[in-house]
């Protein structure tokens, strides 16, 4: 929730106590519920405005897939995969045969 964890959320409530008062403090978190209500009402209707605006091609759009951090976490992500499954096929080609005690290595015209 915003980065802000229960120290900060503690020290938040005291200042309000201390600010506001033990009197006024039950009326100023009933207007803040309210405009928390009302914020997450105007975030709503304006996802469904926008849904409705881009049309049915875009029904299963999510929001998040417009960040671009969450765009780049889903090319690293699916690189990785891709990654990964190449790296566990087998290699190609027929595997050595180990020398035998004695027995000279084939000439290899390249290496030399």
């Amino acid at each position: 929730m915003f980065g802000v964890g229960l120290p900060e959320l503690a020290v938040i409530a005291f200042v309000a106590i201390l600010v506001a008062g033990p009197d006024r403090l039950p009326d100023l978190a009933r207007q803040l519920g309210r405009l928390a209500r009302q914020l997450r009402n105007l975030t709503t209707m304006a996802r469904d405005e926008l849904r409705n605006e881009l049309g049915p091609e875009y029904a299963d759009l999510e929001l998040s897939d417009l960040d671009p951090r969450e765009f780049v976490k889903k090319q690293i992500r699916e690189a990785m995969e891709d990654e990964a499954d190449t790296a566990l096929e087998p290699v190609a080609g027929p595997r050595k045969r180990r020398l035998r005690y004695g027995e000279i290595p084939p000439y290899d015209a390249d290496a030399t």
